[in-house]
Parts: structure tokens; C-alpha cells; sequence
């Protein structure tokens, strides 16, 4: 599938439904890092809003929410996924900026794994040596594939080395990795093995105690924070913090509430808000980037709701355009 245009038009007033697998089909990464940069640029220039994530719970499970709104791309709307020991369950829910009508409901895992990527794209992007050709990934599993997939196509990426605590898995890794990017892909020992001497790093796990540690870090790299949304979990230690000479957050409305890998940085005094700006502004020139081919710079990402609607938005453009999806008719 090809990307469609940034100007979004508006969407039919039939809401339709995409399923997971009709998701799969029409996305790929060139449409959401145009799609998610997009969203960016319009938070930038104050043209979008992004309301944090909120969460509730049962004693069984929670429930996230991430509302966001973009008027010049027509569409309001939220993302919703549930957690619990079943297991996770994503959608996004759009309705038209004008009307309020209900346009789509998509489910939304796969969705989420390509914003997810994108992000981190577009920040790279942005950030990272135009020179870079390296990467370093922790973490094996679905959102680190995307992460991958994202820097390879912002970066003529020549070599990839993943780390994950089971060999099996991470071998698996690097062979799909090998075969989607066509890229060397590298399964290594240790994560220090991953880190060491690689122009871009990823951070990808599920991990509650740093497993990134700033002692590993050379001048020039860039580093993409995305595992942790969570305030009591951290990838990386306070040395990272100590070394970046830059620091890039999706929101520090929600990093407030969500960046574990900030607290101890923070307490420590290593780190202040003031010095941590948001990728919206930075994309659309209100602040400097990289100043220096030394400068370690890092990229926290938590996710955001504008990020899911706007790449939604795309893809439901792209289905009416192709046929797919299912209409939800009103039970009357």
C-alpha cells in the first residue's frame, strides 16, 4: 500500500470497522512515520491536542485511555486497551472534528506497534548523526521489531545488534529482522555487547531495573528510550542522564506521570524538567537539536493518543479507498 497524503479528507459518515489482519494489510512504516511526524508538527504548532493517558482498574483488570484531538486533520478521538492476565486487547476509536459522528473503530495492536516505531523514526530522525549506519536493540518482541523497521528507514542502516535474555528468541529475532530489512542482524550475548561502539541504541523490554547503563555510552550516539510507561520501571540508569547532553520527551505532561527512567535522575538532581524538552516543538524549529557529532542525545517515548489517531485516520482513508473493512450499521 502506498502512503495517502497528509491532508486527511474527511471521513464517510458510514463508521466502519477494521479488523486486526485488514490493519496488518494496509499498514506499513512509510505511512506512519509521515503519519506520526504529522501528528508532531501539528502539536508543534498548537493545531492538536494530547490528553495523557489515564488508567482505571478492576480487580482483574485495567483499562488505559489516550484521548487526543487534531483539527486540521478533521478527526477526535482515543485509543483504549485493556490488561490483564488474558492478556492485552487494543482499539482506537475515531469520531469527525466537525460533527462528533462516529467514523471508525479499528482494532489496534498492530496499529500500536507501528506508531510505536515511528516515533522513535521520527526522533531519530531528527536527532541521530546523518552518518549513523549502526544500531544497538534490547529486546526481542514485537515493539522492538518496529523500532528497527522505523531506524532503517530513516538511516542507511548497515549493521543491527539485539540482546534478549533467551538465545532462542533473540536468534529468531535477528533472522526475521535479517529477512524484513535486509540488513545485518546480529544476535549477541549481552547487552553491553549490544551497546557498545553502535551509533543508534533501543531499549525495547519490559524491564523494571535499568538494563542500560551510561558507563557503555560513546560520544555521538543517540538513544531511544520506549519500553518503560511506567513510573516504578526504568531502562536506563542515572549515568545515561549524567552523559546525554540532550533530552527529548514525546510529553512532559505524561512523562510526569509515566517516565520511571526520569525519577531517580531527577531525585538526584542529575536531570531537571527545564532541561528536558518535548519532539513536537524541536520538529517545528522552536528549539535546537544535536549541536555537536559528540553529543550523546536521548529520545523518551511513552506514546500518545494523537500518535494513534492520526495514523487511524490514514488507515481508514486507505480502506474505504481499497474496500476493506466492515460498515457498523446503527441496530434499529
Amino acid at each position: 500500500m502506498q502512503p495517502v497524503s497528509s491532508a486527511t479528507p474527511a471521513l464517510s459518515a458510514t463508521p466502519l470497522y477494521l479488523s486486526e489482519g485488514e490493519v496488518e494489510r494496509l499498514v506499513s512504516m512509510e505511512l506512519a512515520l509521515d503519519a506520526v511526524a504529522t501528528a508532531f508538527r501539528k502539536l508543534g504548532l498548537e493545531e492538536a491536542e494530547n490528553v495523557p493517558r489515564q488508567r482505571c482498574q478492576t480487580d482483574h483488570v485495567m483499562l488505559h485511555v489516550l484521548p487526543a484531538a487534531a483539527k486540521t486533520l478533521g478527526v477526535i478521538g482515543f485509543k483504549a486497551y485493556t490488561s490483564s492476565k488474558q492478556g492485552t486487547r487494543f482499539h482506537v476509536t475515531l469520531y469527525d472534528g466537525k460533527s462528533g459522528a462516529l467514523t471508525a473503530w479499528l482494532e489496534a495492536d498492530v496499529l500500536g506497534q507501528f506508531r510505536t516505531g515511528a516515533a522513535t523514526g521520527v526522533a531519530t530522525r531528527k536527532l541521530a548523526r546523518p552518518e549513523a549506519r549502526t544500531v544497538g536493540c534490547l529486546g526481542a518482541g514485537k515493539q522492538a521489531r518496529t523500532q528497527i523497521l522505523a531506524v532503517c528507514k530513516v538511516r542507511s542502516i548497515q549493521q543491527v545488534r539485539v540482546f534478549c535474555r533467551t538465545p532462542e528468541r533473540r536468534q529468531a529475532f535477528a533472522e526475521r529482522l535479517r529477512a524484513e530489512t535486509g540488513v545485518e542482524v546480529l544476535a549477541v550475548d549481552s547487552a553491553q555487547a549490544a551497546v557498545r561502539g553502535q551509533d543508534i541504541i533501543i531499549t525495547a523490554t519490559t524491564a523494571r531495573e535499568p538494563i542500560l547503563l551510561g558507563e557503555w555510552l560513546s560520544p555521538g550516539q543517540h538513544v531511544n528510550l520506549i519500553g518503560s510507561n511506567m513510573i516504578s520501571k526504568a531502562e536506563a540508569d542515572v549515568e545515561v542522564f549524567r552523559r546525554a547532553s540532550l533530552v527529548v520527551v514525546d510529553s512532559k505532561e505524561q512523562a510526569k506521570l509515566e517516565a520511571g527512567d526520569f525519577v531517580n535522575p531527577l531525585h538526584q538532581g542529575v536531570l531537571h524538567w527545564s532541561d528536558i524538552i518535548e519532539l513536537a516543538p524541536l520538529l517545528v524549529g522552536r528549539y535546537p537539536g544535536r549541536q555537536s557529532p559528540d553529543d550523546i542525545t536521548v529520545f523518551k517515548s511513552l506514546g500518545l493518543g494523537i500518535e494513534d489517531i492520526a495514523l487511524a485516520a490514514r488507515l481508514v482513508e486507505l480502506a474505504r479507498q481499497h474496500g476493506l473493512g466492515r460498515p457498523l450499521l446503527p441496530l434499529t
